[in-house]
């Protein structure tokens, strides 16, 4: 049976920080694959600033070139409306039998798990990845099936780094080179 891991977020944009996340998930936790996941409209955030669907997809795209244990969905970007976890799990489960679904969040998401759309019928069919970040304490509502792994400190945020193209600011390290390129050839992230 495959280990599929899902990671989903805007992605606005993808960073080294997801990155990661998602190799030390595969090497941690076994698992065949990992699906980057663009989400259309992030259900628990506002973010003013993102950039479109089809640019963020883009970037993914280039960031997990050459990870063979990598590949991206587009699945939440086709559906209209919120981007809600229960669907894009359930269209795994449809689309990937048979396999064992991990869902990696940070530890800072974990505390709120409960307020997800049909939590209950999530638990059943997945197991967590909750990855800690710095200064935050895990708390996993009772009932949900996780593994913790410990990432290395790696201080870096999509809103810091939309910050600093906005001002005009270095961003290389923060991003795949390639990535960086499409950004500044798009012109995406800076203030109008």
């Amino acid at each position: 049976m495959k280990r599929i891991g899902l990671l989903g977020g805007t992605f606005n944009p993808i960073h080294i920080g997801h990155l990661a996340i998602a190799q030390k998930a595969v090497e941690e936790c076994k698992l065949d694959k990992v699906y980057f996941i663009p989400c259309q409209l992030p259900p628990h955030k506002r973010i003013l600033s993102m950039a479109p669907a089809a640019a963020r997809l883009t970037m993914v795209r280039l960031a997990i070139r050459g990870n063979r244990y990598f590949d991206v969905s587009d699945s939440e970007i086709k559906r209209p409306g919120k981007s809600y976890s229960v669907d894009t799990i359930r269209y795994f489960r449809k689309r990937k039998p048979p396999s064992r679904l991990f869902f990696i969040v940070g530890g800072d998401n974990a505390s709120s798990l409960h307020t997800w759309k049909d939590i209950e019928q999530i638990a059943q069919w997945v197991t967590f990845i909750i990855v800690n970040r710095p200064g935050h304490k895990i708390f996993v509502p009772k009932g949900i099936r996780y593994i913790g792994i410990t990432m290395p400190g790696i201080q870096v945020s999509a809103s810091y780094i939309r910050r600093c193209l906005r001002h005009h600011r270095s961003a290389k390290y923060f991003l795949r080179d390639n990535v960086l390129a499409y950004i500044e050839k798009k012109k995406l992230y800076q203030s109008s």
